[in-house]
C-alpha cells in the first residue's frame, strides 16, 4: 500500500457492517468448525494467531513513553520456503484537530523467542512516545495493511480510555445455539465511537476446561484414577496435554473458535479486537481448568494434576503475555514477581504493574499462581506489591489519581458461608459416594476430588471461611494506602457470571456510639465524597461470552446482601445500580442483573459525548444508575441518610464507569444498555487509624 493511500484512509471508520455480517455468518447454525488459517503479506506468511496487542507501560521514569509487543504465530514452511515476518508502521494524529496530516514511519523490531509443534511464536517491541495529541498506529505484516491492524495511544497529558473484561468463553456444557449476539461487537462499535487505548482481561480469558475430553490420556486419567491417585506424569500425557493447550489457544485467540460438549461458537470479532486493542491480562482458573488452586492439598499435588497447571501457564505466558518461561522474567519492569514459585504451578508469581497514562494506574494481582485452598498470595508477595505501588505512586508527584486494583474474583461480594458448610458437610458423604459411583446425579461432583462441584467456585472466593482473614487483611491495607497516598482504589472484578457495584465507605449509622462524629461524615462524607479515603468500590462485569445465571441465583445474592460492618469505621454494600432492566422497564432486583457484560472506565475529560450531563452542573452529585436516566441525588442538608441516595460528583478528575449489558442474546445487532458511577479522584491524604478493628 502506498504512503498516498495510507493518508487517504487515515480517518476511516472501522468497518462495523463487515463487523455485523461476520456475526451473522458466525451463528452457531452456520459453523463448519474451526476457520483456516490466513496467508498474509508479500512475501506471505502463514497465521495461526495474531497479530495480538499486548501493553505494558507508559511515562515510565519520567519519560514520555509508550511500551508494548505484538505477537505473530506463524506455520513453519519447508526449510527452503521459510520466510522471517516483519511489522512495519505509520504513526500520526488520531482527530483532524492537530491540522495537517503528517506521519512518521518504522519498523518494529522482531524477536523468534519460541517454537514448536511446527510453529514460530515472534514478539515485536513496540516502543513509541507520546505527544501533546492522540495518536493513531497502522502497522502491516510484510507489507500488508488493513483496517483491523491499527491502535491508538493517548496524548502525554491524557489518562487512557480502559475497556474491562472477563470469563471471555462458554462453559463445557453451555448450549451455545441459544447465543447469537456478540458483545465483542458492541466493544468495536464503541471502539470506533471513542477509541479504547487498552483491554484490560480480568482473568478467563480462554476457557480450558474441554481439555477433560480432548485430551484423550488425561480423560482416561480421570476415568479410571481413585479420587487421589499417584499415577506419575508420563510423557504421552505431557504431549497431549501440550498440543491441547497449544490448539486450543490457536483456535481462541487466533479465530475465535471453541467447542464443548453442547455445541461450538465462532464470537470471530474477538480476534479482531485483540489486533486493534492492546491488552492486559491476568489469568484465573479456566485458563487452567475449573477449579485449580482451590481443591485439597491432597488432590492439587498429583503429579498429573500439576502437570495441567504448569503446562497451562507456559501457554498463558505464551499467548497472553508474549513471553517464554525461559526467558529471564526479571528484565520486564512491569512485573511484581512473587517471593517464592507457587505451591502447585513452579513458577513465581507474575502480579503486574503499569501507568495507564498520566492520571490512571493498574495493579493485577496474581491470585492464582501461589493459590492453595487456604491461601490466594503470600504475605512475602503483598510486601513487593504494595512496596512496587508506594514506590510508583511517590514517583507520580500527586499525577495518579486513581489506582485500579485488578482481583480475578470479586473481594466485596454477598457471603456464601452457609453454603459451603452444607457442601462441605459430612453428612453428603454418602451422597457425594452415590453420585461418584454414577447411580445418582453424576454432576453433582467433580472429577478430581470427589467434591461437591459448585464447592470449588465457594473456595475461590475471598469471602470463603479459609480465605476471609486475608481478604480482610488486603482490604485493610488498600485502605490505609488509599488514604496515605491520595489515591482513589477502585477494584475490578469479574468471575460470577453477572453485574454488580459494590462498595466499601466511610461509616455512618444513626445508631453509632460516636454519634457526633457520624453527624459530622453525614454532613462531609455525603456531600463530598471526594473527601472519604475509605470509599473503594468493587466494579464486578462479567461474562463477555458465557452464559449468565438463572434468575434464582440473583434473586438469592439481593436477600443475601445487606450493610457489613468492615470495622467500627467502614460500611460495605451493594449499590442499588439496576433500578430498570435493558428494556427500560422497572425491576425488583436492583443490585445484581443477571445478563452478560463487560465495562469500561473513561475519564470524564475524554468524553466526547456529554449530553446526558447538560442538565447537571459542575460538583452535583449524581446517583449510580441507567445512563439514560442520570438522576441528581437527594439533598443531604438534613442530615437524613440512605445508601440508596448517595451520588457522586460531577468532576473533569471523575471516572466514568459504565457497564454495557446485553439487551438479548439472540439479536445479532448486540445492542447494549448502559449503567454508570461516576468515581471521584479523592481529594487531600489521610492517616487512618484502627483499620480493621470492630
Amino acid at each position: 500500500m502506498t504512503v498516498e493511500a495510507i493518508e487517504n484512509g487515515w480517518f476511516e471508520p472501522l468497518p462495523l457492517q463487515k463487523y455485523q455480517d461476520l456475526v451473522i455468518k458466525s451463528i452457531p447454525e452456520n459453523l463448519s468448525g474451526c476457520p483456516p488459517d490466513k496467508t498474509v503479506g508479500n512475501p506471505a506468511v502463514q497465521v495461526a494467531c495474531g497479530p495480538n496487542l499486548r501493553f505494558l507501560g507508559c511515562l515510565e521514569n519520567g519519560q514520555t513513553n509508550y511500551r508494548g509487543t505484538i505477537l505473530l504465530v506463524i506455520r513453519d514452511a519447508p526449510e527452503t520456503e521459510r520466510v522471517e515476518p516483519s511489522i512495519e508502521y505509520y504513526i500520526g494524529p488520531a482527530t483532524t484537530s492537530t491540522g495537517s496530516l503528517q506521519l512518521s514511519k518504522g519498523e518494529f523490531p522482531g524477536t523468534l523467542f519460541h517454537q514448536e509443534q511446527g510453529l514460530s511464536f515472534w514478539r515485536f517491541s513496540m516502543e513509541l512516545h507520546l505527544q501533546e495529541y492522540e495518536q493513531k498506529v497502522k502497522y502491516s505484516v510484510n507489507g500488508e495493511y488493513n483496517e483491523n491492524f491499527q491502535f491508538y495511544l493517548p496524548s502525554v497529558e491524557q489518562s487512557m480510555n480502559v475497556m474491562s473484561y472477563s470469563c471471555n468463553g462458554f462453559s463445557l456444557s453451555v448450549k451455545t445455539a441459544d447465543f447469537k449476539s456478540s458483545l465483542w461487537y458492541d466493544v468495536m462499535r464503541r471502539h470506533n465511537e471513542l477509541p479504547y487505548h487498552v483491554m484490560v482481561g480480568g482473568g478467563d480469558q480462554i476457557y480450558c476446561d474441554s481439555v477433560k475430553k480432548s485430551s484423550k490420556p488425561f480423560e482416561k486419567w480421570l476415568e479410571h484414577k481413585k479420587l487421589h491417585s499417584y499415577d506419575k506424569l508420563t510423557d504421552e500425557i505431557v504431549d497431549s496435554l501440550k498440543e491441547y493447550y497449544l490448539t486450543n489457544y490457536i483456535q481462541w485467540f487466533g479465530k475465535g473458535y471453541w467447542e464443548g460438549t453442547a455445541g461450538a461458537t465462532l464470537q470471530c470479532i474477538y480476534p479482531l479486537a485483540l489486533q486493534q486493542i492492546p491488552q492486559i491480562n491476568i489469568f484465573d482458573d479456566h485458563d487452567i481448568i475449573d477449579g485449580f488452586g482451590s481443591y485439597s492439598h491432597r488432590t492439587m499435588t498429583q503429579d498429573i494434576f500439576k502437570g495441567v497447571g504448569n503446562i497451562a501457564f507456559q501457554y498463558y505466558l505464551l499467548f497472553q503475555h508474549h513471553t517464554s518461561p525461559t526467558e529471564d522474567c526479571k528484565s520486564e519492569p512491569s512485573w511484581i514477581l512473587g517471593a517464592s514459585v507457587g505451591p502447585y504451578i513452579k513458577q513465581l508469581s507474575r502480579s503486574l504493574y503499569t501507568r495507564l497514562g498520566k492520571e490512571v494506574a493498574l495493579v493485577g494481582l496474581d491470585c492464582r499462581t501461589e493459590r492453595t485452598k487456604k491461601q490466594v498470595v503470600t504475605k512475602e508477595t503483598y510486601a513487593r506489591v504494595f512496596e512496587r505501588l508506594k514506590q510508583e505512586i511517590t514517583a507520580s508527584n500527586g499525577d495518579i489519581k486513581h489506582l485500579l486494583v485488578l482481583l480475578g474474583v470479586p473481594i466485596c461480594y454477598p457471603r456464601m458461608v452457609w453454603i459451603e458448610s452444607i457442601l462441605g458437610s459430612a453428612a453428603l458423604g454418602p451422597i457425594k459416594w452415590l453420585a461418584r459411583k454414577g447411580i445418582i446425579a453424576k454432576g453433582l461432583v467433580n472429577e478430581f476430588d470427589g467434591g461437591v462441584e459448585l464447592l470449588d467456585d465457594l473456595n475461590d472466593h475471598w469471602c470463603a471461611v479459609h480465605h476471609k482473614k486475608e481478604r480482610n487483611w488486603l482490604m485493610g491495607e488498600l485502605t490505609k494506602f488509599a488514604g496515605t497516598h491520595g489515591v482513589r482504589i477502585t477494584i475490578l472484578s469479574g468471575d460470577v457470571h453477572l453485574g454488580c457495584l459494590s462498595r466499601m465507605m466511610t461509616k455512618m449509622h444513626k445508631h453509632h456510639i460516636f454519634s457526633s462524629r457520624i453527624d459530622e461524615n453525614r454532613k462531609e462524607i455525603l456531600a463530598h465524597p471526594e473527601h472519604d479515603p475509605r470509599l473503594i468500590f468493587n466494579v464486578i462485569s462479567s461474562a463477555i461470552v458465557n452464559t449468565p445465571p438463572p434468575n434464582g441465583m440473583a434473586t438469592l445474592l439481593e436477600k443475601r446482601s445487606k450493610i457489613h460492618h468492615f470495622d467500627s469505621n467502614c460500611d460495605e454494600d451493594v449499590v442499588d445500580l439496576f433500578v430498570r432492566d435493558t428494556n427500560g422497564s422497572a425491576r425488583a432486583n436492583h443490585l445484581f442483573l443477571n445478563k452478560r457484560n463487560y465495562a469500561d472506565l473513561i475519564p470524564f475529560k475524554n468524553l466526547k459525548n456529554t449530553e446526558r450531563y447538560n442538565k447537571f452542573r459542575p460538583g452535583d452529585l449524581i446517583h449510580p444508575g441507567p445512563s439514560e436516566a442520570l438522576e441528581k441525588a437527594e439533598s443531604v442538608g438534613d442530615g437524613s441518610f440512605s445508601t440508596k441516595k448517595i451520588g457522586y460528583p460531577l468532576d473533569p478528575n471523575s471516572l466514568v464507569t459504565t457497564f454495557h449489558f446485553e439487551v438479548d442474546m439472540r439479536d445479532t445487532n448486540s445492542r447494549t444498555y448502559d449503567y454508570e458511577v461516576l468515581i471521584p479522584q479523592l481529594e487531600g491524604t489521610y492517616d487512618l487509624k484502627d483499620v480493621g478493628l470492630k
